[in-house]
């Protein structure tokens, strides 16, 4: 396949976005890996959701080291906004559908994906896409709208976040997967794996009114850590985020980046951001505080990272 075939065209303010591959090779170095050794970090770029999550699973060890029979799993994407998924607001369905038929097929006892949404909630389902791709693939849509859903939890190792309420459905599960759309963010400069808790939470008050990027980083020291993150680049939203007003603010890159590791994830997404907006790590300041409160790693050089171009 021709390096130009890797990225297709991305829409970025009405003109074609092509991505430099070589770049983003390099933006995403790492040490050579065995093939006995499964990777830290996984980076697929080039086809469809469901293509590259297979990958993706495959390279880090099959869904089956993640879902065990019998688990009930927590599948949290981002449906915050009524926006249709070409507007890349939200997680893509097509990745939550194969997801939850993965996670059913490994032996998983039911599977179900909520969202706390800043937008109605009912219209955020359906406009994404994601209400009726979970449904078709068999798992169980829930409401996170309503403070009865949650339950207060510490979080004894959160610098200004002490405490918080967390949705029911993800203290009951047996294991959950973390499945952020990256994307541009006014408050957090960047949305993606660490951000993505803050739709698990009922009082995002809070985070906004006490340090966000202190907060972000609290709550993710919330001891229930999900068994992998999976961070969709198919399409993001690069400007004008969280909801975006155009297509203009969208680029297709056609990528995937999966890892346990929330820090490196969210370190590799905000490389692969880079290639097509500029964004410092600075700006970013969860990511950073991630990696001091022990929650990962943010140098992908000590890491091993597979890349895989379909």
């Amino acid at each position: 396949m021709k390096r130009r075939d890797f990225f297709k065209t991305g829409i970025m303010a009405g003109a074609a976005l092509s991505l430099n591959f070589e770049g983003l090779q390099a933006a995403l170095a790492s040490n050579t890996m065995t093939v006995q050794q499964a990777p830290d970090l996984v980076a697929v770029m080039g086809s469809e959701p469901e293509a590259m999550l297979d990958k993706a699973l495959e390279a880090l060890g099959s869904i089956d080291k993640y879902v065990k029979k019998g688990q009930k799993i927590v599948i949290k994407p981002n449906i915050g906004w009524d926006r249709s998924p070409e507007m890349a607001g939200n997680t893509n369905p097509e990745l939550i559908q194969a997801l939850v038929k993965r996670c059913l097929n490994a032996g998983a006892s039911k599977v179900t994906v909520f969202d706390h949404t800043c937008d109605n909630w009912q219209k955020c389902y359906d406009s994404s896409g994601i209400a009726a791709a979970v449904k078709a693939a068999g798992g169980v849509i829930v409401p996170g709208n309503d403070e009865k859903y949650y339950k207060t939890v510490p979080l004894p190792n959160g610098v200004s976040l002490k405490s918080t309420q967390i949705h029911e459905a993800l203290l009951e599960a047996d294991a959950w997967i973390n499945v952020p759309v990256l994307k541009n963010h006014g408050g957090a400069k960047l949305s993606c794996a660490m951000k993505n808790y803050m739709g698990i939470v009922w009082d995002r008050r809070f985070f906004h009114q006490n340090d966000l990027q202190q907060c972000i980083a609290d709550i993710c020291t919330w001891p229930k850590k999900p068994v992998l993150n999976i961070v969709d680049a198919y399409r993001i939203m690069h400007q004008n985020g969280p909801q975006g007003k155009s297509l203009a603010d969208v680029a297709s890159i056609k990528s995937l980046i999966a890892s346990p590791d929330i820090v490196a994830v969210d370190t590799a997404a905000l490389r692969m951001f880079n290639q097509v907006k500029k964004l410092d790590m600075e700006a970013v300041g969860h990511i950073g505080k991630g990696e001091e409160m022990k929650l990962g790693s943010t140098d992908l050089d000590k890491l091993n990272i597979q890349r895989i171009r379909i």
